[in-house]
């Protein structure tokens, strides 16, 4: 049986890949109870007057139930808190408004960059933490304005790159594939930069719930794998699955994940970007 078939709800529109199988818990791939906690979201929503419909599509909607396990009262807390930050944070201000003018000198202190996508379509983000120089990052930015550039970045994720993948393959892309670059990193350093750290990972767990597809972590320390170890026991399946902690020898692994073509060459990948891959913003959404 397909799984459209053995589906409570429809193929999401527009998909012209043949072989697209949603996975559980998405559109074309709801049980019964599924859709009816959908239906049942989206209607409190509207009665409440909290829906907005440009923003809030079942796609997003689902992204909230699987966040909190089709649990619909806590999908609507967590959806409602969701909605409180947008106003004390200045969201739709960030939106219209913010001009990150500092981009080309932070690139060389803390690089953090979309680019290109992986052989599910998911775009690429790449975090350099062990190019952090700390000093250096505060006196061209603030730690403020860092995570106003997050956010900026979030809603361009959703708004702006995850539709133009969608359309380069076919079929719904809703999350991201991270690269998280430990090489030389420093206990000083990434104490230095907790805080927003710490920030940014609430920020993309509790805001933007169910968007990361793959995360590497690569060249981490031995000690970042002893933890790591420590760790894996109290989190759930799903999200273990999703990571990956990789030494040094990360290669064959980004590249079973990431054509070559897609992969900057730093990473043992092919991709030269003219002025260099962090700031070329190379990908369907630019093309």
């Amino acid at each position: 049986m397909s799984a459209e078939a053995a589906s409570a709800s429809a193929m999401p529109e527009g998909v012209t890949d043949p072989n697209y199988k949603p996975l559980p818990g998405r559109l074309g791939n709801l049980s019964v109870p599924q859709q009816h906690a959908l239906d049942k979201f989206r209607k409190e929503l509207q009665d409440e007057e909290i829906f907005v419909p440009e923003r809030m599509n079942d796609g997003m909607l689902l992204r909230f139930l699987r966040a909190r396990k089709f649990d619909v009262p806590k999908a609507k807390e967590m959806l409602k808190s969701a909605e409180q930050w947008r106003k004390d944070f200045g969201v739709d201000e960030i939106v219209k408004n913010f001009d990150f003018k500092e981009k080309e000198e932070v690139d060389k202190y803390y690089p953090q960059y979309y680019h290109k996508i992986d052989k599910e379509g998911r775009p690429i983000y790449v975090e350099r933490l062990g190019k952090l120089d700390f000093k250096a990052l505060y006196a061209v930015t603030t730690q403020e304005r860092q995570l106003q550039r997050l956010v900026y970045e979030y809603e361009k994720f959703l708004t702006e790159r995850l539709p133009a993948c969608s359309q380069a393959v076919g079929h719904p892309v809703e999350t991201s594939c991270t690269i998280l670059d430990l090489a030389n990193v420093s206990l000083t350093n990434f104490y230095r930069v907790k805080d927003y750290v710490m920030a940014a990972s609430s920020i993309g767990q509790d805001r933007y719930p169910e968007t990361m597809g793959k995360f590497y972590i690569i060249n981490s320390p031995w000690a970042f794998s002893a933890v790591w170890s420590v760790v894996k026991p109290w989190l759930d399946e799903v999200t273990v699955a999703k990571i990956d902690i990789l030494g040094s020898g990360y290669k064959d692994k980004l590249l079973a994940q990431i054509p070559a073509e897609s992969l900057p060459k730093e990473f043992g990948g092919k991709c030269e970007c003219p002025g260099g891959c962090s700031l070329s913003d190379a990908g369907p959404w630019n093309e």
